[in-house]
């Protein structure tokens, strides 16, 4: 008879502590069964990570999987582990029958993740119990203190558990005391308790690990001979002696009348389980932890390399209560020279619980990494290339990231990861795919009913995470044939107004005012304009024209119930305005210009579940790419440059307002440059991080070259790659999750915007007084010319003119753009209308500064930015120096119902926004152009080169 066969004499039985799906498909477990007579079979992170990560054996299941479609990595994982627990459960089905159900178990563990939740643990042991189906599995449920009131729990509703990481005999005794209630609780209840089963499973080898490390500590400062020698009668003893004592409380546990009594009900007894019994000293026996533990009702797990041991040379004979009163007096000696055996279990189970997470993170980092390689270009592609020391800051963030379960804090809605502020409201936007597949047949019938209205154009009314979401759609995208074609206005320029009411035809178009407060100036002065030229020119029906998208309860909302409009969607509150494009802020925009919502999700959920909570910070991108980007601003490359492909440009614009708004506070900031050509590295200083968005027909890109000279020269370089226009969904996620991480590494709050309601303020003081006073506050310029006036705030005026400023506008210029150092950008800053010709005039402008000041530059367009980048230039460190550039607006459009028109409107928003910047102590001037608007700025571009020679 096999020696393992012959421990059933003994009334111990044998599990194995490993599965894998070779082993169990192959026969191999069953062969284990029949020779040697396996009773059970326990699994762990561990096992299943080498699994996983060591062969290709799961290759095709994950393939198989994923061709379903795509799911998050602890699904795929549960996924894989499920099928594997059901088959070995079925190998041993036999065994389980035979023993009438005392034996043939295989386990399965509830995420170490939730050790120290109780709730949690019974809420996903519950779960693993239904999905595995099957009799004869054992939960694995950690004895923490959280663990054993689940214990109970789980068996007062008949539930199998396997109690883990028990190390001392007082938590050992909890853990039979929560049994045998759980037992009561059932048969309280009318339940069988001769259907449950469980086992105690208490660690041995690793107790003797941590003792032996303190006893030659101990030895090694013993004076005396024989108290040394004592002590070192001591190595090896004490993991076995605490074994031994655990078992004798087992027996009195069952004579008690409690158990008797629930015993004559067909309750089983908790068993013993020796785990962790591989010896961990090459000095010790490979089989002492299954010679000296063998006894009645116990279970021995072994690892392989233990049971070909044992096999081979183990010895079958009762072992268990042989020296008992040796072993107590063992322990007892051990606490007579200080050391606390108690001290040392507690400390076992915290390592152990930590051990069994790190773990499940190579566990899960092995999957994501299979899920990665098996979706290809299904989801898009990051590497990051940056010098030694922020790569290996990178790392070590990484692993402190994964060490503290951060990721897992941030999706739990931690605010203590920021702030601990309120940053806990604001994380809605985690969940934004989900929410938009619950609302997709709303989508899809609102997409149905556009196209059937038979509308030509969409006019997208917003500002700030309401507009730019939706324009990287409506540019990314492109028209789809036999819907609207989908424009964005956001801006009070007169001009603007006029042209973008130009392109359209109001008779066919729909118009969606997009508002999450409903209060904001921009949206609500548009739409009274358009409301107002729909009336005109559709009559009664205007309302029909127009849909809302605004949080319950807004001023909007009532605005769009008094109007009839077409449809109100409410968006999410807890979703900040920047972080909405995946909500209905962007998915209504979306439905209507008939992209396909239900695709965009699913591209969208490829980047949310490679940045899942499950998903260790070394292999999840959105992770790695905060943190590169987070520690290079604190390394002083605070300036983030997106370069991109054409059919993806726009992205940049909108990742300009995630970022700076995010991050720009608190006098930091990350510093988004978007639309700046690329260069030499001549042209940069050492403050830069260079973001590269490609599709992937375009991977020889006409700028590799530069890429690659900026690599060498030491710039750290994200190049981000896609297969499809359509997978820029993907790239939302990533970056809003690389921005709330970034802002956790700056030590910021990424969700609030402290410094654009001062700008807000500052508007409505102004236009509080146009109404007042018909006009605006005058203001005296510092300089004039027939083409310029220069305005600046007393502070910088003083500064300037110490520096050279006199009477001529071009004297300002020169002094103001000296002010310029290595570190600093320069943003431009302009109250026009975004057309083709001011862009690129901009440019030029921006061009010229960098190449002289060797600095990078910001262009924005007023006022759409004051909701964008505006807060960072206010609210980050004083590095910008700012040219604001306004004009008069002839002719001007009135708003109806207003006495501010536009262009007054646009004009109090600019001044509030230069005071603004003037009480924060920015290095700010403002030209304001008197002549024709385009003349006068190619004009003030060359003016402005000059003053830079």
């Amino acid at each position: 008879m096999s020696s393992l066969k012959a421990l059933h004499a003994q009334g111990q039985a044998v599990w194995l502590d490993f599965v894998a799906r070779g082993f169990v498909e192959k026969g191999d477990l069953a062969r284990l069964v029949a020779e040697d007579g396996i009773r059970g079979v326990t699994s762990n992170p561990a096992i299943f990570e080498k699994a996983i990560a060591g062969s290709d054996e799961y290759d095709d299941a994950i393939r198989a999987a994923l061709a379903q479609g795509d799911r998050s990595v602890i699904d795929l994982y549960e996924s894989l582990a499920v099928v594997d627990i059901r088959k070995a459960a079925d190998v041993l089905r036999p065994v389980f029958d035979e023993t009438g159900g005392a034996d043939g178990f295989v386990s399965l563990e509830v995420s170490p993740y939730l050790a120290l939740d109780t709730e949690a643990t019974v809420a996903e042991a519950r779960r693993l119990w239904a999905d595995v189906d099957r009799p004869n599995l054992m939960v694995k449920v950690p004895g923490t203190a959280p663990g054993v009131p689940a214990v109970r729990t789980l068996i007062g509703e008949g539930i199998n558990v396997n109690v883990t990481l028990l190390f001392a005999r007082r938590v050992y005794e909890e853990v039979a005391e929560a049994y045998i209630a759980g037992l009561e609780d059932l048969a309280a209840r009318g339940g069988d308790v001769s259907k449950v089963a469980s086992v105690a499973s208490f660690f041995v080898s690793r107790i003797d690990t941590a003792v032996d490390a303190l006893l030659a500590e101990k030895a090694a400062a013993a004076n005396d001979p024989e108290e040394k020698s004592r002590i070192e009668e001591l190595l090896g003893e004490i993991a076995i002696a605490n074994a031994k004592l655990a078992y004798r409380s087992y027996k009195l546990m069952i004579e008690g009348d409690r158990w008797k009594a629930l015993a004559a009900k067909g309750a089983r007894p908790q068993r013993l389980l020796w785990a962790s019994t591989g010896t961990k000293n090459k000095a010790y026996s490979d089989v002492l932890y299954v010679d000296e533990l063998i006894g009645p009702d116990t279970v021995n797990t072994v690892p392989p390399a233990t049971l070909d041991a044992f096999r081979d040379h183990g010895t079958p004979a009762a072992t268990l209560e042989r020296s008992v009163d040796e072993a107590e007096a063992a322990l007892a000696t051990l606490d007579r020279i200080g050391i606390s055996l108690d001290a040392v279990t507690d400390q076992l189970v915290t390592e152990g619980v930590t051990l069994f997470a790190d773990a499940a993170d190579k566990l899960l980092a092995a999957v994501a990494l299979k899920r990665a390689t098996v979706l290809g270009d299904r989801m898009n592609r990051q590497t990051i290339a940056a010098e030694a020391d922020l790569a290996k800051a990178v790392s070590a963030a990484a692993e402190t990231w994964r060490a503290n379960g951060t990721i897992r804090r941030l999706w739990a809605k931690d605010a203590s990861v920021w702030t601990n502020a309120d940053e806990a409201k604001w994380l809605g936007w985690l969940t934004s795919t989900a929410d938009g597949r619950q609302k997709l047949a709303d989508y899809q019938a609102f997409a149905a009913d556009v196209k059937a209205a038979g509308f030509t154009d969409v006019l997208l009314l917003g500002m700030g995470g309401s507009s730019l979401g939706p324009e990287v759609l409506a540019e990314t995208f492109g028209p789809q044939p036999g819907f609207p074609k989908l424009r964005i206005l956001d801006s009070t320029d007169p001009a603007q107004v006029r042209a973008t009411e130009a392109a359209v035809t109001l008779a066919t178009t729909l118009i969606i005012v997009s508002s999450k407060s409903g209060s904001t100036t921009e949206p609500n002065v548009m739409l009274a304009y358009f409301f107002d030229r729909l009336k005109q020119t559709v009559g009664d029906r205007a309302g029909s024209h127009v849909v809302a998208v605004t949080d319950p309860g807004s001023s909007l909302e009532k605005v769009a119930q008094r109007d009839g409009f077409r449809r109100i969607f409410h968006g999410e509150p807890t979703i900040g305005g920047r972080y909405s494009v995946l909500s209905p802020f962007g998915l209504v925009p979306a439905a209507a210009a008939g992209i396909d919502v239900a695709a965009f999700l699913d591209s969208a959920d490829v980047m949310v579940h490679a940045c899942g909570p499950d998903v260790p910070p070394a292999a999840n991108p959105g992770v790695q790419l905060g943190l590169l980007l987070g520690l290079a601003a604190r390394a002083g490359r605070d300036k983030m440059t997106m370069l991109a492909s054409p059919a993806l440009a726009d992205f940049g614009a909108w990742t300009e307002q995630l970022v700076a708004e995010s991050t720009g506070k608190n006098g930091k900031a990350i510093i988004p440059v978007d639309g700046e050509p690329l260069a030499s590295p001549s042209h940069y200083g050492s403050d830069r991080v260079f973001v590269d968005l490609r599709l992937v027909s375009d991977a020889a890109s006409p700028h590799d070259a530069e890429i690659r000279a900026l690599e060498q020269a030491g710039h750290p370089i994200v190049r981000i790659v896609l297969r499809d226009r359509a997978e820029i969904a993907q790239e939302f996620f990533r970056f809003e999750i690389a921005t709330a991480v970034a802002g956790a590494v700056l030590g910021i709050n990424p969700f609030d915007q402290p410094d654009v309601e001062a700008s807000k303020i500052k508007t409505r003081e102004l236009t509080a007084a146009f109404e007042a006073a018909g006009r605006l506050p005058a203001e005296t310029p510092v300089a004039s010319s027939g083409s310029f006036d220069v305005f600046t705030d007393p502070k910088n005026a003083e500064a300037l003119r110490a520096m050279g400023a006199d009477a001529d506008p071009a004297s300002w210029l020169k002094a103001h753009f000296s002010r310029v150092k290595p570190g600093d950008y320069v943003a431009l800053l302009a109250y026009l209308c975004r057309s083709p010709a001011h862009v690129g005039t901009l440019q030029t402008m921006r061009l010229a500064v960098r190449a002289r000041r060797k600095v990078a530059t910001c262009v924005g367009f007023g006022p759409r930015f004051l909701h964008s980048t505006g807060q960072a230039y206010k609210g980050g460190p004083d590095t910008g120096v700012v040219l604001q550039i306004t004009a008069d607006d002839h002719p001007d459009l009135p708003i109806p119902g207003q006495s501010a028109s536009f262009g007054i409107v646009k004009a109090a928003q600019a001044r509030g926004d230069f005071g603004v910047l003037a009480e924060r102590g920015r290095r700010a001037l403002r030209i304001h152009i008197k002549t024709d608007v385009t003349a006068g700025l190619a004009s003030l571009a060359a003016a402005v080169d000059k003053a830079l020679s």
